[in-house]
Formats: structure tokens, sequence, C-alpha cells
């Protein structure tokens, strides 16, 4: 915990050792806002949502994003042994694809305002995480980790490239788009029935580790909405996986009560960019095939993931605000 001088502000001692806690899943702050900003910039044209709400989110986001980044940039000044430690640790280290990740959103939220600066975002945002994915693979070939250890997180850095396809056919990387569309989507079929296999087979989950099975829901949703950005429609590809998504939303939901006993943590994180692209998707599919039924469902899920992002914000500041968050895990 912080301690405090004789002023009654905290010494410098206690700032360095709170900042060697500091958590490498907090990238999943941005991802998870971007996701809710991405959600009502499209619920603004599809069901006239308020168009100020998804602007306000996204420079939310993008200035979370730098806070956080620039602190981890003072935590490997101070305690680079602690961040080294994060990178080469078996499930942390998947957090490091969320930085990328928060990049790209980042780069996204900035097309309407200036294409090269999105564009510049965009491409630092890929090399980046094609970065952070050759290193998690290397780890994988050179370093066999125990079966606990494949959890949904892995997903973050190897199938994040799905979402690059979503901004990049906007900024005009049609090729590039498309061959990171493969390689996420491939990754994908590679890794996740491992996360399959060893979530059937046991060990269970932790219960902290719980809330990161929302992070399945996240590749089909993406992947469906980076399917109709390359396609430009929402034709059977995009429908087909749009469908797996919406059954693993389903299962989620029944999960409710599973969710409800896991103690907070920074995976709470995991239920919000999965669930902001699950909404994007469902707002696209809906707009290219509407039914009577399509306006008020569409509103409840938007409120629903918009709160429940609220609530795990709250959660966190108050984490932040009392020292749990810089604690040791």
């Amino acid at each position: 915990m912080v301690t405090l001088d004789h002023s009654g502000a905290p010494t410098e001692g206690a700032q360095q050792g709170s900042l060697r806690h500091l958590p490498l899943p907090l990238f999943a702050v941005p991802m998870g806002l971007g996701g809710l900003a991405l959600a009502w910039r499209e619920a603004g044209s599809v069901i006239q949502a308020p168009a100020i709400a998804g602007e306000v989110l996204m420079a939310t986001a993008a200035a979370a994003w730098v806070v956080i980044f620039l602190a981890h940039v003072l935590r490997a000044f101070r305690h680079h042994e602690a961040l080294a430690a994060d990178l080469m640790h078996p499930i942390r280290s998947a957090f490091a694809g969320a930085i990328s990740i928060g990049l790209m959103i980042i780069a996204g939220g900035a097309i309407p305002y200036s294409v090269p600066i999105a564009s510049a975002l965009w491409l630092a945002g890929v090399a980046l995480h094609l970065v952070i994915g050759v290193w998690i693979v290397r780890s994988l070939l050179l370093s066999p980790r125990d079966a606990a250890t494949l959890t949904p997180p892995l997903l973050i850095p190897l199938v994040g490239n799905v979402l690059a396809p979503i901004f990049g056919a906007k900024l005009g990387f049609l090729t590039l788009s498309w061959m990171l569309f493969g390689l996420g989507a491939l990754l994908w079929l590679m890794v996740q029935p491992l996360i399959l296999q060893r979530l059937a087979t046991g060990p269970a989950l932790p219960a902290k580790m719980r809330p990161t099975l929302a992070i399945l829901l996240a590749p089909p949703a993406v992947g469906s909405i980076a399917l109709m950005a390359l396609t430009n429609g929402v034709g059977p590809g995009p429908l087909g996986i749009y469908a797996l998504a919406a059954l693993v939303a389903a299962v989620l939901v029944t999960l409710w009560p599973v969710f409800r006993s896991a103690p907070f943590a920074m995976s709470w994180w995991g239920y919000t960019f999965p669930a902001a692209a699950f909404t994007i998707a469902s707002l696209k599919v809906a707009d290219h095939h509407p039914m009577s039924w399509h306006l008020p469902a569409l509103w409840l899920l938007l409120l629903v993931v918009s709160a429940m992002i609220l609530l795990v914000s709250l959660a966190t500041l108050r984490a932040l605000w009392s020292g749990h968050l810089l604690q040791p895990e």
C-alpha cells in the first residue's frame, strides 16, 4: 500500500512500490471503452442513438490508452524486471496484445477526423501486434506450458489480427487487411481448440479468471464485422460467423450466476470488448436484414452492455483509489 511522509504525501519509495505491480491487463481498459465507443457510433446510424456519446467514449479510450502506456513506460524505467516478468508470464503476457489492439481501435476512432493520422496509428498498431504475436508464438515453441495456463486471454495477441481489417479496409489497405484476416482466422482455428480442450478437461479456471471466458465471444463477433468490411456487405460468410457469436453470447448469458461469484479483478474487463463487439455486429446485421423487433432489442443490448462497462469502470476506479489495484497478484 502507499505510505505517507510527515507532510501527508506519498513517499517516493511507496510510489515506486505501487508502480511495480501496475497490471499489464490495464490495457484492456481502452479496448473496452473504445469498443463501446464504436458501438455507439454504429448505433447512431442504425437506431439514431446520440452521436456525441461515441465521440466522448472514443476520446476517453484514447486518453486512457495514453495514460496507461506512459505509466508502463515509467514502470519499465523504474521496475524493468517486473515488466519483464509480466512479458514472460504464461498468462499475463497475453495482455500485451491489448496494447496494439487499443492502438488500432484509436486509429478507427480517428478516421472521421484525419485519414493520414488514422493510417499512421493503424500501421503502428498492426506492426506492434505482429511483433507481439511472433513473441507469443516463439514462447509457446521454446517454453512448453502447463495446460492450466492455456486460457482465453491467449486469443488476444494471436486472433487479434482479425480486428485490423475493420479499419484497414476503410483506410485503403485492402490487400494487407485480407492477409491479416486470414492470419487471425487461421490462428483462431488452431488455438481455440486447445483452450476449449483445457476448459473441458480441466483444471477448472480459478474464480478470478472466470470472467475471461467472455473473451471466447470476441473472435466470432469481430470476425463477422471484419468480413463485412472486407466484402462490403452482410452476406452468407459474415452471417455464418455472426451466428456462432450469437451462440457463444447465449451460452455466456447462462453463465451469469458463475460470473456473479467472481471477485473483482482486472479479468472483469474480459467482459467489455467482446460484449461491445457483439453489439456492433448485431447492429450491422440488423441494419442489412431489418426486422420489426430489432429496434427495441438493439436498444436493450446497447444499454445493458453500456451499463456493464460502466460498472466495471467504476469498480476499477474504486480499486485504484483504495490501492488494491496496485498490489501483488
